[in-house]
């Protein structure tokens, strides 16, 4: 097991979200062995639960001082009220665990404002991996745990996929039409990285817009996705307003887009190369509690960089290019940047040999990068 840099209050309840596979559930339980766990993935204890959410104080043994775990918390969102009244009234600390932030957005986390704190599990970062870094495999298969451990991560993969579409979409109760879904997914898997589109989505699986808005947003509540907005202040051009769309794991989205004679290879390893830097970017932002918002700059006249870090650290500007030799095309989006905003520090990581500076522009091999990004964050 992989050991997670995630830092744990000492005595202060948490939530701890991810998707499902980043390993919550593994790390929970090496973390707090002493704690009283309820995993509400267990039918019996989540009809239990769901009928009278007053019977959790009942699967805590009076004098009980040790922390108390419930798994999968979103399941039963009515917990949240007996959590609060545990908090006070006994003075218990609870871990909190979720892969979906929807019915709790909606029913009741502010109760615990200033209770407990949010923290967030994320596939597999370099730092996490360590000796074990291997970017080949984390461009082909990404960064969930098991594909580090199953005998054939493809599958495994393919099966994350089926898994997700079966378990929550649909016994959440989130569409009723599971087939307009997997439509979806696919069509959405072609604007990774790019641009979002949603019209353009719409017209690709012939779903009418309004519902692939609930989509995208579907797959936000689940963390499988997220989109980066724009990064506009003190802007001195005029930029797009359109966020740009990414699956929130490299092996996810492979698994997901399809591909045939007519697909470029050169395009999706492009887009995975990408999605493996915010990968780390977003780990080690939450992890470590660097505290920036992470966005892209796009201007109407098309300079672009893919990643935008903006916070008391500094402003920070990151350009992913899959080629192995620098192109005065591929430095022109951070020369904008640099141009408005002298102040940030600008890298372009690519799949070349050696580190050097090109201007203002410091380029870096990706796995140097990676290796390093949470020095330089």
């Amino acid at each position: 097991m992989f050991t997670r840099i995630i830092k744990q209050p000492d005595s202060k309840s948490f939530f701890l979200f991810g998707p499902r596979g980043t390993g919550k559930s593994s790390w929970v339980r090496e973390r707090f062995p002493g704690a009283v766990y309820l995993d509400l993935l267990e039918a019996g204890l989540h009809s239990e639960l769901l009928a009278a959410p007053g019977r959790l104080e009942r699967r805590i043994p009076a004098g009980h001082e040790d922390w108390v775990v419930i798994d999968e918390v979103q399941k039963v969102p009515e917990l949240l009220d007996e959590v609060h009244r545990l908090i006070e009234a006994r003075r218990l600390r609870f871990v909190l665990t979720g892969s979906s932030a929807r019915k709790l957005r909606r029913r009741g986390v502010n109760l615990l404002a200033g209770r407990a704190l949010t923290l967030a599990m994320h596939p597999l970062c370099t730092m996490e991996l360590g000796d074990s870094f291997d970017l080949a495999r984390s461009l082909r298969h990404g960064r969930l745990p098991a594909t580090w451990s199953e005998a054939d991560p493809k599958a495994y993969l393919a099966s994350y996929v089926g898994t997700y579409l079966r378990e929550e979409v649909l016994q959440e109760g989130l569409t009723r039409n599971l087939g307009a879904f997997a439509r979806f997914l696919e069509a959405a898997s072609f604007s990774q990285g790019s641009v979002l589109n949603i019209s353009a989505v719409a017209r690709e699986c012939h779903v009418d817009r309004k519902v692939v808005e609930d989509y995208f947003t579907i797959l936000e509540d689940l963390l499988l996705a997220v989109r980066l907005p724009v990064f506009t202040r003190r802007a001195k051009r005029k930029t797009v307003a359109h966020p740009k769309f990414y699956l929130f794991d490299a092996g996810v989205f492979r698994a997901i887009r399809p591909r045939g004679p007519l697909d470029s290879e050169d395009e999706i390893d492009g887009a995975a190369m990408e999605t493996l830097v915010l990968q780390d970017l977003r780990a080690l932002n939450d992890a470590l509690g660097l505290g920036y918002s992470i966005y892209y700059w796009r201007t109407a006249a098309g300079d672009e960089v893919d990643f935008v870090l903006y916070g008391e650290r500094g402003l920070k500007a990151i350009e992913v290019k899959r080629s192995e030799r620098v192109r005065e095309a591929d430095l022109r989006g951070l020369e904008a940047f640099l141009d408005d905003y002298p102040m940030a520090q600008a890298r372009l990581v690519c799949s070349c040999d050696r580190r050097f500076h090109e201007g203002r522009v410091e380029v870096l091999p990706i796995g140097e990068f990676l290796r390093e990004a949470h020095e330089w964050l």
